[in-house]
């Protein structure tokens, strides 16, 4: 995604209807006039990311090294932005209309007058070829040989307002498509580009996993972006996310966001910076409960995106039986054993006062040993006091029936969602905001979701996406570091709480996990990370450049 100064503003379909509507109503922004601005920036946006496949010609004239472009065009507003965007091409010489075909579901009829209509007749003017998809279905031969040469496929098949899947006329053309793109390859020998308008054809908010859906490369999404679109398990067919802008009025789009899609950028600067000054207890210090005899190494990863995140002092509280590994080679981690009344050799909020945490982690490897009921009870204590409690893993399914007092934070994965709210795995990936919204109202607890899409949601009603599809997340071991990250950052900002408050900024553990998210997602995103297998305590280490980078320097 491109750099953010503020969020960007997500909108479900109903909104989007609702927007078109007010931008019509009373901004005197008509259908024509947005359908052609929209066009224009989609060919600008286009143009800009692949410029490979675009090499100028003078417009006016044939370029013969113009990519052979097919535009799918359906039967609604996206058609015509489709339509539009291959004619703006056209006129800016960056494709030929003999190397150009649009195939279209059906012709306007005779007197018919909208944008759909309009576009279609100047690609005819500017003798764009036609094929009609009632007169060439998606196994012709006509159709089949035009398919095979193309460089460049335009899918402006259905937009957001569709309801239920395709069907049809629209699902055959979807398939058609995405059956060449497992077969074809452009005249340069490269790969056959499938870009969207909007979202691939088939998304909507009524979209569900089976649906069919056309796979894209990439998405023209036309700002406000859909929260369909960053669905988990719609966003693979999404690709690249190429944000098209200018198009409607940032107040009128504001207006009508359902939530906001947050980059690294933005959520950098939630976060206050550490003074200059500070000494370790004034930069927070992080208490971590995790680990057990067959997963060790969670603890430490744990431990470490704590670290990198900048908690002044994380204190490690394990098992007996793993304490002489992890206190080994710990670093500046201080690694205390749990007693056997689950307590430690120096109890959090007992003995030594300099040990009272400003954040408590619970979960990562933990398992399910009886003393964790016990330790759990103790964090609550400090969450009904105001400490902010990160709960993961085995501790979220602890906490099932526990109502919180607004300073917990829950990191569950699909999985542990699941298990927690007693629904499938596929409905949650279907679409998890509805689920979060409910769970974070009820429970009065922040949820952080993970998975290739991060979700934030709180008590409050707010909902947050992280765009994720970073490969390198899908490995053990990144949830934990994500956990740490919360821990590092909550800790951090919780110590420093009172003095910024003076200076208008209020903690808020919300902040924390957007940050967190949005850290984890930007090291992920290190071209040297990204090509290769790894361990997450590598992906530690760029994240901790990051965040000092941040918020140190």
């Amino acid at each position: 995604m491109i750099a953010q100064d503020g969020p960007a503003v997500l909108l479900s379909a109903a909104s989007a209807r609702a927007l078109d509507q007010e931008a019509s109503a009373s901004w005197g922004l008509e259908p024509f006039a947005l359908v052609e601005a929209a066009g224009r920036r989609c060919a600008q946006v286009l143009t800009a990311a692949l410029p490979c496949l675009f090499p100028a010609g003078v417009s006016g004239t044939p370029n013969r090294d113009a990519p052979r472009i097919v535009g799918f065009a359906g039967s609604g507003s996206n058609a015509a932005d489709a339509m539009v965007l291959l004619r703006s091409l056209l006129l800016s010489g960056y494709a030929d209309a003999e190397r150009s075909l649009l195939v279209i579901n059906k012709v306007p009829a005779v007197g018919e007058h909208n944008p759909r209509s309009e576009a279609f007749r100047s690609l005819v003017k500017m003798e764009v070829p036609v094929l009609v998809w009632e007169n060439a279905p998606w196994d012709s031969a006509v159709l089949s040989d035009c398919l095979k040469t193309a460089d460049l496929i335009i899918d402006g098949i259905a937009g957001t307002g569709l309801e239920g899947p395709l069907r049809g006329q629209a699902a055959e053309m979807a398939r058609a498509i995405n059956k060449l793109k497992k077969t074809g390859h452009t005249a340069q020998n490269l790969s056959l580009f499938i870009v969207s308008i909007d979202v691939p054809s088939g998304i909507s908010d009524s979209w569900k996993p089976g649906m069919p859906i056309v796979e894209a490369d990439a998405v023209l999404a036309i700002e406000p972006l859909k929260l369909c679109l960053f669905r988990p398990a719609a966003r693979p067919y999404g690709g690249i996310i190429l944000p098209v802008g200018e198009i409607f009025p940032s107040r009128l789009i504001a207006q009508f966001c359902t939530a906001e899609l947050i980059a690294w950028d933005y959520a950098r600067a939630l976060i206050p910076r550490v003074n200059k000054t500070a000494y370790k207890y004034e930069r927070g210090v992080a208490e971590i409960r995790a680990g057990s005899p067959d997963t060790p190494g969670a603890a430490r990863i744990a431990a470490r995106g704590a670290q990198a995140a900048g908690a002044g002092l994380v204190r490690l509280v394990v098992d007996q039986a793993i304490h002489p590994i992890l206190a080994v080679n710990a670093g500046g981690v201080m690694v205390a054993a749990i007693a056997a009344n689950g307590g430690d050799t120096a109890v959090a909020g007992g003995g030594d006062s300099r040990f009272n945490p400003d954040a408590i982690l619970l979960g990562p490897g933990w398992g399910k040993s009886p003393d964790r009921e016990i330790m759990l009870r103790r964090a609550l204590e400090k969450e009904a006091a105001g400490i902010p409690l990160i709960l993961d893993a085995d501790a979220i399914l602890l906490a099932k029936d526990q109502v919180f007092h607004g300073n917990a934070l829950l990191t569950p994965h699909p999985g542990e969602l699941a298990a927690y709210a007693g629904v499938s795995k596929d409905e949650i990936l279907a679409d998890p905001a509805p689920l979060l919204l409910r769970l974070a109202a009820e429970k009065n607890a922040h949820f952080l979701f993970k998975s290739h899409v991060m979700y934030a949601a709180s008590p409050a009603g707010r909902l947050s996406i992280i765009d994720g599809m970073a490969p390198v997340l899908g490995m053990g071991g990144t949830g934990d570091l994500l956990a740490g990250f919360c821990t590092g950052i909550a800790a951090r900002c919780f110590a420093i709480a009172e003095q910024w408050r003076a200076a208008g900024w209020e903690f808020s553990l919300y902040s924390c996990a957007l940050a967190a998210a949005a850290l984890l997602i930007e090291s992920a995103k290190s071209p040297a990370l990204a090509s290769r297998f790894l361990d997450p305590l590598e992906l530690a280490d760029r994240a901790a450049n990051l965040a000092g980078e941040a918020w140190l320097t």
